[in-house]
Order: structure tokens, then sequence, then C-alpha cells
């Protein structure tokens, strides 16, 4: 099996879709197809499934994947060093939870390389597919948060998922808000408080919603509960409905638009109010110049350099 073969099966495995991959390739469909072919012929499995609605990898083909990704990886990783002039195609992807400190430090990395020279990709998403995609080198890391509630369930699963999860920060829950809410000149709230107002959660789409969700106390019985899938909503939902959401106090005022604010959430407890945000990487996993970068720019968000 060849390098361009590797890379021609990432890039199936990425787009879903026979048709896009070979339009990414810039080759015939038919030709692309052959080349599984050979492929699967050689290793002695199949490495897709093909459906109506494009291609998904087998369960062997999962773990093909995850193997060949590391080898292409590092093979890209040599010609970024070594190539003459340097122009390789840097390619790096995130995943991670609703952060816009995270955002902002995507942001700030990518400055830092030739606009004509990098393939990046950055996945605002459910907990469940950050860990899918960190799992399978889809994205190289993922950005999650842990606390009393979660802590031995996602352990678990990281751990199963051959993940480890390294701290950022540790941080007080805030309520999170717009400025005309009618409890926003309050200097504390507190869950009676905030019992009267729709609190405002990420839909995780899981059974075990309680061990992925993005915000502290999901365990609560909540009177007033509104979902969505993307912060812009979240953040029009809680202007429109004076709901509220729980999160960590750590936010970039430059892509929130200053239209929000917090207030520190009252608990009998601090240790069921903290949040551990961090990192997960796949175990003895050597980040690339560009996942390091990243990291670099998360600890200035974070103030931690």
């Amino acid at each position: 099996m060849t390098l361009q073969q590797m890379n021609y099966l990432l890039t199936i495995a990425e787009s879903g879709s026979m048709n896009k991959a070979a339009e990414k390739l810039f080759i015939a469909q038919p030709t692309l197809t052959g080349v599984v072919r050979d492929v699967e012929s050689e290793i002695g499995i199949s490495v897709f499934h093909r459906t109506p609605k494009g291609v998904i990898p087998t369960a062997e083909g999962e773990d093909f994947l995850v193997r060949i990704r590391k080898v292409y990886q590092q093979y890209e990783e040599v010609l970024k060093t070594y190539e003459k002039g340097g122009k390789i195609r840097r390619k790096f992807a995130v995943s991670m939870q609703h952060y816009s400190f995270a955002v902002k430090a995507f942001i700030e990395m990518a400055k830092h390389y030739d606009s004509s020279q990098f393939d990046l990709v950055l996945r605002e998403t459910k907990t469940a597919d950050v860990i899918k995609d960190v799992s399978s080198l889809k994205s190289e890391i993922g950005i999650i948060f842990i606390c009393e509630i979660n802590q031995k369930m996602i352990g678990k699963i990281l751990r199963d998922n051959d993940l480890e999860f390294t701290p950022l920060i540790k941080c007080p829950a805030k309520v999170y808000l717009s400025k005309e809410h009618p409890l926003a000149s309050e200097k504390e709230l507190t869950f009676e408080q905030l019992e009267p107002y729709p609190c405002m959660s990420f839909e995780q789409g899981s059974e075990a919603e309680i061990y992925y969700a993005e915000e502290m106390h999901i365990e609560h019985a909540y009177q007033k509960t509104v979902k969505a899938t993307d912060r812009a909503t979240i953040m029009n939902l809680m202007a429109g409905l004076n709901g509220y959401t729980l999160c960590s106090s750590i936010f970039s005022d430059d892509l929130s638009g200053g239209q929000f604010i917090m207030i520190p959430y009252k608990t009998e407890n601090n240790s069921e109010n903290t949040m551990t945000i961090g990192c997960i990487t796949r175990k003895n996993w050597e980040l690339s110049s560009m996942g390091q970068q990243f990291l670099d720019e998360i600890h200035k968000e974070l103030k931690l350099v």
C-alpha cells in the first residue's frame, strides 16, 4: 500500500462520499473505486460500507483508518520539516464543546500560517462526537469539561477509547445571561432565583445526556428547558426568552458581541460548582506543530502563560 493510497482512503472517510472525495482529489470516481478495491484486496478486509447516502467505515475499517492516519500524519510532519521551500499544505483539526475562548485561540493559531498552505477544521459539536473524532484521529485535539457529576463516566469512556484528558483550567460555574435579563443586576444567583426562567443547553442526542452535557447541574429537574445545537441560536434564545445557561467563567467578549454578562452562581457545596476544562488526545500521541501552537494560544487565552 502506498502513501497516495492512504491519502485517498483518508479523504474518502473525511468526505463520506466517493464522488466528493474524487472531486477533492481531482481524479475520476471509477479510479478511486479501483484504489479502494485494490487496498481491500491487499489487506483482506472491507474498509467501507457502501450505502445510498454515501460510504461509512466498517468496524474493521475504522481501526485500519486510525492506524494509517497516524502513519500519514507522520509522513506530513517529515515533509513539513525537510521539503524544499516548506510549501506542503498543513492539515489540522480540532473538535470541541462550545467555547468561545477556544475559537479565539484557533483564530490566533491560524494567523501564524500562510493561508495558501493549510487545511484547517474547527468542529463545535456534541460531546460524544468530540470523543469519537479524537479517537479516530479525525481531529488531533478535543476540548471538553469534566465535573463531579460526569468525571467517572467520561473517564471510563476516554480510557475505553485510548484517550487521555489533560486539564487546562479549573473554574467556577457562572450564570450566563443577557444584559437585559431581569436578574442582570444581581451580584450572585441561586438555583431558586433562576427557576422561573428557561435553562438553555446544547442538545447531546444521547440517553446519557446527563454525562455528556456541556452545562453544570444538568441533573436538576428544571421547570423550563430549551435545547439547541449551536452557540448563535442559544444566544438568540437567551435574549428572546430571558433564558440563561450555567457555563464556565471563561469566555471571549470579542466573539460574544458584548451583549451578555456572567454572574457568580451560588451553591452550598463549592466542589459541585467547579468545572475542569481540558484537552483530550490519543494516549502517547506527539502533537503536530499546529497542535502545539493551538494549545499555546489556548494557554494565552486562559492567561496561564
